[in-house]
């Protein structure tokens, strides 16, 4: 990694197109019963529109993907915190960047503010912590 400084720009990770086959295969990996995942007419009837929606934990493994690549290794990745803001649809363009909003040389850490969006929709923020040096 380069030397760091706050507003360092985080590479975007980018998903170009969430995949409803994929949301469909996770909530049977995950033993994820909620239909929202995979049948159109459940999300129909409540009232969310006419896509399945991406699990929780899959938006988030992106938020850290996005960390994890930028700090140069998982095990680099020490804390993170997010707060959901909205859903991901199946087709949606999802987007993870950030920038570096602080740097302490003396404890060989780094804070990252991250957002994600979907189809330019704010649906995840938080902070990571990595280890940097």
């Amino acid at each position: 990694m380069t030397e760091l400084a706050v507003g360092t720009r985080i590479e975007p990770y980018v998903v170009s197109a969430v995949d409803a086959e994929k949301m469909k295969l996770m909530a049977a990996l995950l033993q994820d019963p909620n239909p929202i995942h995979y049948d159109v007419e459940v999300v129909r009837a409540l009232h969310y529109g006419d896509r399945p929606i991406n699990q929780g934990p899959i938006n988030m493994a992106w938020f850290m993907t996005c960390a994890v690549r930028f700090a140069g290794g998982r095990e680099r990745l020490l804390r993170t915190q997010m707060r959901f803001l909205g859903n991901v649809f199946a087709g949606e363009r999802f987007v993870a960047e950030g920038t570096v909003t602080a740097v302490d040389a003396a404890a060989g850490t780094a804070e990252l503010e991250i957002a994600c969006s979907a189809d330019g929709r704010p649906v995840l923020a938080g902070t990571a912590t990595i280890a940097i040096g």
